[in-house]
């Protein structure tokens, strides 16, 4: 892959074309376009950048052919269109590819096709930022938010590792809970990530539950995760484990902590991935680029639009509580039409997909309407079950849809007059891979 990403450097110095840049707006699309944007800045090498939410073929058609187009933490599901173009481009990506066959003008830089371990799009850019200038280290806590963003962070490998320890951050053992730098009743009180009965949403449950845990309150308030000692963690954990009844792995509710120097303060590297996403999931990935940066403004934006989100997040789960499912063993659709922005149905499908309330192995499936389209997300409970990829692929293609993403998480776009067909395909492909595996 190094040597793909020197091929790639090359090809941008030598480039006599303008550069257009075109990354996509989750949180590791947005911190690859902060890391490679701030590396051709200081090489002294001008390009224009955007933002998009999906490529699809309309968009691709009308991408300029003068330009030299670089895309990041996007387009391997795109090469039969891209192959079209009259022009060079530079695809820096880890999403699994639709098509082996590669054409000419395409160089693609993508883990899929060595073998390697999967690193995000952020880590990608971050080994072509590091190659470029050994300058650009500091850009490496920026690939650790891409990769808790894109959930990888849960056993980095070789790759990862070292771009850790490029990192400085601080990795602690513990409750998968954020923001992990902030007082414990606060974050368990107002937590979407960890769902605990009686607790979330209730202080006096939270209260009850730190005592059970003996946790007690000091002269400045309660500790913060990060400040927690093995044993304090440790009760805290079982605590938890004896609310969430029915469930014995630990496992599901603990991993590491990944605490980096953010506007020189400490900060979870989860909470800042989330304001990111947040920011570019209300429209405005300019404030998320320029939080990446370092900009303070940015960063006041930032907060207030995080605000924003998760009162639009709280909202749309309280609509999907309400709402009639297509249901059966081990899967779950739900469409929520226009009553959920299409750019947070991922995040719902998402939360919901941690909540214990559906056992590992079932597939939520959440659909939105994005103007004449329609957004479809799909998530795995757990790490056992079926590839939702896959799923969606079967589902999609016949309708000439787009589809990307992992095993574990995918997501499409359908033309909404497809709309009952792919709900009923959906339903059928779910029911039917279900009596195949039993």
């Amino acid at each position: 892959m190094l040597e793909k990403i020197k091929e790639a450097i090359s090809k941008i110095q030598e480039s006599t074309k303008p550069i257009k840049v075109i990354s996509h707006n989750d949180t590791d699309g947005i911190t690859s376009a902060a890391i490679f944007s701030r590396a051709l800045q200081r090489a002294g090498i001008k390009f224009s950048l955007e933002i998009v939410k999906a490529l699809e073929e309309p968009f691709i058609k009308q991408l300029p052919e003068d330009h030299l187009l670089i895309f990041l933490d996007l387009a391997s599901g795109s090469l039969s269109y891209l192959e079209k173009k009259n022009t060079d481009v530079i695809i820096l990506d880890h999403h699994e590819l639709q098509d082996s066959k590669i054409s000419n003008n395409i160089l693609m830089v993508n883990p899929q096709l060595t073998d390697e371990e999967n690193i995000s799009g952020a880590g990608i850019c971050y080994l072509f930022a590091k190659s470029l200038s050994p300058q650009n280290i500091d850009l490496a806590t920026l690939a650790v938010i891409g990769m808790v963003g894109d959930q990888l962070e849960k056993e980095p490998g070789k790759i990862y590792n070292q771009i850790i320890q490029d990192s400085k951050v601080t990795i602690k053992k513990g409750l998968l809970l954020y923001p992990a730098t902030r007082p414990l009743d606060r974050v368990l009180e107002y937590s979407s990530s960890l769902y605990i009965p009686d607790v979330t949403g209730s202080f006096p449950g939270v209260v009850a539950l730190l005592r059970e845990a003996g946790l007690q309150k000091t002269q400045n308030g309660y500790k913060s995760l990060a400040e927690l000692t093995d044993q304090e963690m440790s009760n805290l954990i079982t605590a938890i484990m004896l609310k969430r009844i029915g469930e014995t792995d630990s496992d599901k509710i603990v991993g590491n902590l990944y605490l980096i120097k953010f506007f020189n303060k400490q900060e979870d590297a989860r909470e800042i991935s989330a304001s990111i996403n947040a920011c570019s999931r209300m429209g405005y990935p300019e404030i998320s680029i320029g939080f990446c940066l370092g900009n303070k403004e940015m960063k006041k934006e930032a907060g207030k639009i995080y605000v924003e989100y998760k009162q639009n997040i709280s909202s749309a789960l309280k609509y999907i509580n309400e709402l009639n499912k297509i249901e059966g063993k081990n899967y779950t659709i739900i469409n929520a039409r226009d009553k959920i922005k299409d750019t947070i149905i991922g995040t719902t499908a998402s939360i919901m997909s941690h909540s214990p309330l559906y056992p590992e192995g079932t597939i939520i499936v959440a659909m939105a309407y994005n103007e004449d389209k329609i957004k479809v997300s799909a998530r795995l409970v757990g790490k056992k079950g079926r590839n939702v990829r896959e799923v969606l692929t079967k589902a999609t293609i016949p309708l000439k849809g787009e589809v990307g993403g992992h095993p574990g998480a995918a997501g499409c776009l359908i033309s909404k007059e497809h709309e009952e067909e792919f709900t009923k395909t959906l339903k059928n492909l779910l029911e039917v891979d279900f009596v195949k595996i039993e």
